[in-house]
């Protein structure tokens, strides 16, 4: 059985770490750098860095904060956010970034996705989607769950994966930092339509939510949270002891 993976999320605005409600009313919560330092130290498999309004001000990732945030980790760190060319997988990377998440970028361009795969590998190429029930559809967003594209959501990453990206982050507007719950139903929907990792991000509360997303879908390979984590209402520690106590196998 393949061991799931718990991803904290930092979501960046203006070299902060930030946490809203459907995507909406940003608050402040912490320095990036001290943060992903106690996660690397705390549990975490992987990290997730957001520069969450890069693409809507339509401009580039903030370098310099990246780069401290991978010189102090020792986890594997996924970076996304006004990701709109190869050269800038080229400089995230050079950042000290693992993988890249592409999101606006590659609904602008598709063709994204499969150049940066053929030159960093699918391995590294991570397709991010926004999705958010519209007149009983699932729709992707961009720039930060602002704009509806039009797009019907797993149509969009079917192609993306088609394309070359070698995993998928399924971020549901719906639930985000409502904490009720992962969205089964769109995770569902996603894992039957790809064989590449999904990752579940919106909607943790408590540590029984994970647990309801991997015995739900065993087919999600991690779940992704940002506030019950940075406000200490789940300690990842704490979490995995839960999670292997009911048979789910993580890395302890």
């Amino acid at each position: 059985m393949i061991t799931k993976r718990i991803i904290p999320c930092l979501d960046v605005r203006d070299g902060r770490v930030v946490k809203g409600v459907n995507f909406q009313g940003l608050a402040d919560v912490s320095s990036p750098v001290e943060l992903a330092k106690y996660y690397s130290e705390n549990g975490a498999d992987e990290l997730v860095f957001y520069d969450i309004t890069a693409s809507f001000e339509g401009r580039r990732l903030f370098t310099e904060i990246l780069r401290q945030v991978a010189e102090t980790i020792f986890i594997p760190l996924t970076v996304g956010g006004g990701i709109n060319t190869v050269e800038d997988f080229d400089r995230v990377l050079k950042c000290g970034a693992d993988k890249v998440s592409v999101n606006s970028g590659a609904l602008r361009d598709p063709e994204l996705i499969r150049e940066a795969a053929r030159r960093y590998g699918n391995q590294c190429v991570v397709l991010s989607a926004d999705v958010k029930r519209v007149n009983g559809e699932f729709r992707v967003f961009a720039k930060g769950g602002r704009e509806d594209t039009g797009l019907e959501a797993i149509r969009w990453i079917t192609r993306g994966v088609s394309l070359g990206a070698g995993e998928v982050v399924v971020n549901s507007i719906d639930t985000d930092g409502v904490k009720r719950g992962f969205d089964l139903e769109l995770l569902d929907a996603v894992c039957r339509a790809v064989r590449v990792p999904v990752i579940a991000s919106g909607g943790a509360g408590t540590k029984e939510d994970f647990l309801r997303l991997f015995q739900t879908l065993p087919d999600v390979d991690a779940g992704l949270a940002a506030s019950v984590f940075h406000f200490g209402e789940i300690r990842i520690p704490d979490l995995k002891r839960t999670l292997r106590a009911h048979g789910v196998v993580v890395r302890l």
